[in-house]
């Protein structure tokens, strides 16, 4: 994409193309400015000039096919049975290789006008070599032609190919070109000339007052009055070259006429997206804050809570998760650690805490899910809360998260997942995502009553409400979301509480982050298909379908794909469009998302200061966003099968424990 687009930039655009002469040091050769005529070649004999004859006149037109004029221009002459000369710009050839084709088949002659219309005097070598040969090619592709003739640019009467353009003219004949130039507008079409026209609504009417000329015999090509050979074989090669040449700047084009659609609907869903996601906060924020006189207040839950765990090689943090459950304000908890067949001391760690609440199972490597399952056969409690082994929680997260649940339609809560190792720009990255985007996506979720994922993390749920979904499945490699989405189906309404606060540890490499984001992509896309039925449901499954699903499959999926391509197209309007506008827009959306991620850092109750890295995010961390949801995409249609991969810990989740609080909320929902 980013190469259609150069190419497209380079030719439409003109990029290093000088578009003025520099003034001429030393004037043209006599044999030139005092020659024969317009028609210049340079042979073993020398300098050669030609005119055309008495009564004789050789209509030329610079520039184009011009898809306005240069119809007008071929059917006026086709009117009066004259042929012309049409010198033309590849580029223009390029986009329109309907018109070449007819200029050709109406027995018209085609020249080479360069590529672009650079002043091939000012030209680097390698701009001049370029210029020419891609002519070539595009006249080979759509008129199958390799034409002699060459008028450069910024050039009319003989005497104009001085200083810098006589250099070049002379590097043109020794490629075998034959210049023409055009007869001063002094000479008379009586005495024979050469005339040279643009392709415009002047020249129309100048070619049309021509044309009635009585004192004009013939008006024909230059080769034809000179009796020139005007064209040399195209190899197969070549040919091809135009062909390929033709369909890159047909994509090019096409692809940057799209993006400029592309951009602003992609910009407006942006824009839309902060805007709701700050509004549903602040409605959020409100519902909390409510208090109303006489409104009935639910009951606390103190009812015993069964937590599992399950680890695989967690040795490095499995004792800081377990004596933050054990120091947890809910005294009444059953831990029950499931080993996943690790291969370290987890399960040795675990077994060696001196405490009855805590008991561990070992099993075999399974998974996740399978061994969130056996975990689940063995809770005693209505009420399970769901973690990782790599979460340190605050003391009353576990009370703070159930209480929800006593609402009798409530089946799940969300708690608030904070970055714990927030040492380096990788993790502070992840930080701005976390309180930016999931967090406040949760506070959406909940106003719209569409909670997409219950995090593995630290999650909430009735025992009778997993048990009725079947428990964890393993169909997919995101099991809280697809947990999250057979909940609504079932019927359940699924809540954040946000005052419930678990610190976790996050990737501190790129490869790592990779591995977690892409297994989380690739999950949440399969959880997505597997219960798109939502969408035509009713009641609550239904309202989730809509709103969640849609959410995700806009917000999530279609517009990280789009991301890469606007990114390319904002480069491509800073290097050939205006760069100012482009870099306004750019910092204008810049701002916006600043300003919103400070609102979300303050409902968290974060420092502000960590912004300082967000503008930093976007040149990185959020194309590796988009890549990894690229490569889920493309994987999921390819029926590629992810296995689960897991991430090295190294037990820092609990650096910011004693930090900022969150924000504290009265718990009237």
């Amino acid at each position: 994409m980013f190469a259609a687009l150069l190419f497209e930039g380079w030719t439409d655009h003109e990029v290093d193309a000088a578009k003025t002469r520099s003034p001429c040091t030393s004037p043209a050769p006599d044999a030139v400015a005092a020659g024969n005529g317009p028609v210049i070649g340079i042979n073993g004999d020398g300098i050669q000039t030609a005119s055309m004859p008495a009564r004789t006149v050789a209509l030329t037109f610079d520039g184009g096919p011009d898809p306005v004029w240069t119809p007008r221009l071929l059917d006026l002459l086709r009117r009066h049975r004259a042929h012309a000369t049409f010198f033309l710009y590849g580029a223009q050839a390029a986009r329109h290789p309907d018109l070449v084709r007819r200029i050709r088949a109406e027995g018209h002659e085609i020249g080479s006008n360069t590529y672009t219309g650079a002043v091939l005097g000012e030209a680097s070598s390698a701009r001049f070599t370029t210029e020419l040969d891609l002519t070539q090619a595009a006249l080979a592709g759509t008129a199958n032609v390799h034409t002699t003739l060459l008028r450069m640019p910024r050039t009319t009467s003989p005497d104009t190919l001085c200083g810098r353009e006589w250099q070049a003219a002379r590097q043109a004949t020794a490629r075998g070109y034959v210049l023409v130039a055009a007869d001063k507008a002094a000479r008379k079409p009586a005495q024979g000339m050469v005339r040279q026209l643009s392709q415009t609504e002047t020249a129309y009417r100048e070619t049309r007052k021509l044309l009635d000329d009585r004192s004009v015999d013939r008006f024909i090509t230059v080769t034809d009055g000179l009796d020139l050979t005007p064209y040399t074989p195209v190899s197969t090669v070549a040919r091809w070259q135009g062909t390929a040449l033709i369909w890159g700047t047909g994509l090019g084009r096409a692809f940057s006429q799209a993006m400029t659609w592309v951009l602003g609907v992609a910009g407006a869903l942006g824009v839309l997206r902060l805007a709701l996601l700050v509004l549903f906060a602040r409605a959020h924020v409100r519902r909390l804050e409510r208090f109303r006189p006489g409104a009935p207040w639910l009951r606390e839950v103190i009812e015993p809570v069964t937590v599992l765990v399950p680890a695989y090689n967690e040795e490095a943090g499995i004792a800081s998760t377990l004596h933050s459950l054990l120091g947890s304000t809910h005294r009444d908890l059953q831990i029950v650690v499931i080993d996943d067949g690790s291969t370290d001391r987890t399960a040795e760690i675990a077994a060696g805490i001196d405490d009855p609440r805590v008991e561990v199972i070992r099993t075999p490597n399974g998974g996740k899910a399978a061994a969130l399952n056996t975990g689940l056969a063995h809770t005693r409690h209505d009420i399970v809360v769901m973690v990782d082994a790599d979460t340190v929680f605050e003391p009353e997260a576990v009370h703070r998260l159930v209480q929800p649940l006593a609402h009798p339609a409530v089946g799940a809560v969300s708690g608030n997942t904070k970055v714990g190792n927030r040492r380096g720009l990788l993790a502070k990255w992840q930080h701005l995502e976390y309180c930016f985007g999931f967090n406040l996506d949760r506070r959406m979720f909940e106003v719209l009553e569409c909670m997409t994922t219950v995090p593995g993390a630290i999650g909430a749920f009735r025992r009778d409400a997993l048990l009725g979904v079947g428990g964890i499945s393993e169909d997919t490699l995101a099991e809280d979301t697809d947990l999250t989405m057979a909940l609504w189906r079932a019927g359940w309404r699924v809540l954040y509480e946000e005052s419930a606060v678990a610190w976790t540890e996050v990737p501190t490499s790129l490869g790592q982050l990779w591995r977690q984001r892409y297994r989380w992509c690739y999950g949440t896309i399969q959880a997505m298909g597997k219960h798109r039925g939502a969408v035509l449901g009713v009641g609550t499954a239904g309202r989730f379908g809509r709103r969640g699903l849609s959410y995700l499959a806009l917000f999530q999926v279609v517009l990280p794909l789009l991301a890469p391509v606007i990114d390319v197209y904002a480069l491509y309007g800073v290097l050939f469009l205006d760069p100012l506008r482009s870099a306004g827009v750019w910092f204008a959306f810049l701002g916006v998302q600043l300003l919103c991620a400070g609102y979300a850092l303050g409902l968290d109750g974060e420092r502000r200061r960590t912004l300082w890295s967000m503008p930093l995010q976007i040149f990185v961390y959020r194309q590796l966003m988009y890549l990894v949801v690229i490569q889920s995409v493309v994987a999921l249609l390819l029926g590629s099968r992810l296995k689960w991969q897991r991430m090295k810990r190294s037990g820092t989740a609990a650096e910011q424990i004693g930090g900022p609080a969150p924000y504290k909320s009265v718990p009237t929902r």
